[in-house]
């Protein structure tokens, strides 16, 4: 009878053990991929156990996206018209903010990311794009400001830096289509 009951708990240990390992291991998985968001979304979720649900939900409709690379000659069009926004800076900074923000948009928009809701384009980024999610956020609030009184040209040269920042991990993000996808 208590060689039953040994086997039992000690089972019922085991179990625990490795449900609390996995546990461990998906969180850590979870932090290496989110970085900074990781962080960011327990403080807003107010729970470990949330953020991990919420971040794991993220990557469950990341799956269902279709983000592609870009050929050659469509970065080679990114990149030229990032550099005719920069040109527009010095005449016109808040245009030119503004500017951005729609061009890091449509690149978003060619890759495969939906961009209906500004919301929902952070929790898209979040997975691939963690390390430079601030950025976005830091350049669409100032563009949010731009024009009005309390915005300095200071400030939006920050937010075309930080635009800048997302721009260019998108644009390389997948490296060169092949030439099947190019001919598509």
């Amino acid at each position: 009878m208590w060689t039953i009951v040994i086997i039992v708990a000690a089972v019922v240990v085991l179990a625990l053990v490795a449900l609390v390992l996995r546990n461990t291991i998906r969180r850590r998985q979870l932090r290496e991929r989110f970085g900074p968001e990781y962080e960011r979304t327990v403080e807003a979720k107010h729970s470990r156990g949330a953020a991990d649900r919420d971040l794991r939900a993220r990557e469950e409709r990341h799956e269902t996206l279709e983000i592609r690379p870009l050929p050659s000659t469509v970065r080679d069009r990114y990149a030229r018209d990032w550099t005719s926004v920069q040109e527009h800076f010095v005449d016109s900074p808040d245009q030119a903010v503004g500017e951005a923000d729609r061009l890091v948009a449509t690149l978003m928009s060619e890759r495969g990311y939906p961009t209906e809701d500004y919301e929902q384009q952070m929790r898209d980024l979040s997975v691939e794009h963690s390390q430079t999610l601030e950025h976005y956020r830091i350049a669409h609030e100032i563009n949010g400001r731009a024009g009005g009184r309390d915005t300095s040209t200071e400030e939006l040269r920050s937010a075309m830096v930080h635009y800048r920042a997302l721009f260019e991990e998108l644009l390389q993000d997948g490296g060169t289509a092949s030439s099947d996808e190019q001919r598509r």
